[in-house]
């Protein structure tokens, strides 16, 4: 296995220096699946030694998705790193079968062995004096504010975590995170808590939050836009998001993932995922 480091040039030199770990491929045994969220898998890999202490909220993983001798699906998939364990050196993603890749990935069980490329990326920036912080997830974006509220509740802040989904079987279960957080949900179909979009429930949270961190589909970063704009003061508290893409390469190489920003395209496996929620051009 090589250590990889992403491309660099001179508009991503400063997004690169700020990832902790250089990235590598490595082979990860999968060592626990568990059924999650209606239709989705939470599944364990053994990951090299030291990474899992090392790992950011925010970054993640690319795995290779096909067999041994195959090149179906060709590029890898993108996920989150959901939790990660140093004691028993772990990672664990959440996996939802979107198509073929994801669809492989979610039916392997324990003893497969993955090709995977991480960590990569950016990770959410929490400011020393921010001590309370405001979660809001949507889908399969319940990843990385779950291992965010891991390292934020070790450091002695309090977390509130909002998601929404479109039915209570859908939403990722209460005891999935620590006790400690506070657990606010939304559904379409009013099946469980506040019936409507998570970001209905913003403004009864924003001046309460030192910062928000969000991460989930294009209709609801929209959303959180439209909301945190009404209520917002002076642009405070300052909200990040981890933007979804395609991220097949995780180097930069490949221009699927670009996004547009102020300060022009990016590609986000880079220079994100994640983003201050102003910075990006919606």
């Amino acid at each position: 296995m090589v250590d990889l480091e992403p491309r660099r040039t001179d508009a991503t030199e400063e997004a690169v220096a700020d990832v902790t770990v250089r990235a590598r491929e490595f082979e990860a045994e999968v060592v626990a699946v568990e059924s999650v969220m209606l239709d989705s898998t939470l599944i364990t890999v053994r990951a090299p030694n030291g990474l899992a202490s090392q790992v950011r909220a925010g970054q993640f993983v690319d795995v290779l998705c096909r067999v041994d001798g195959s090149y179906d699906p060709l590029l890898r998939r993108p996920y989150s790193v959901y939790r990660a364990d140093p004691s028993a050196e772990t990672l664990t993603l959440l996996v939802r079968p979107y198509g073929r890749g994801s669809q492989w990935l979610a039916a392997q069980g324990v003893g497969t062995t993955l090709d995977v490329l991480g960590p990569l990326g950016n990770g959410f920036s929490v400011a020393p004096r921010s001590r309370n912080l405001l979660m809001l997830a949507g889908g399969v974006g319940a990843a990385p504010l779950v291992l965010l509220s891991d390292h934020a509740l070790a450091d002695g802040r309090n977390v509130t975590y909002l998601m929404g989904a479109a039915t209570a079987e859908a939403l990722l279960p209460a005891g999935q995170l620590p006790s400690d957080v506070e657990y606010v949900v939304a559904t379409d179909d009013g099946s469980r808590g506040h019936r409507g979009f998570v970001t209905d429930l913003l403004p009864e949270y924003l001046r309460w939050a030192d910062q928000v961190f969000a991460c989930g589909p294009g209709p609801m970063f929209r959303s959180l836009r439209d909301v945190s704009r009404a209520h917002r003061v002076g642009g405070k508290p300052r909200v990040q998001v981890s933007v979804e893409r395609g991220m097949a390469c995780g180097l930069g190489a490949c221009l699927g993932c670009v996004v547009e920003t102020r300060q022009g395209l990016q590609t986000s496996c880079v220079q994100g995922p994640v983003y201050d929620m102003d910075d990006l051009v919606w």
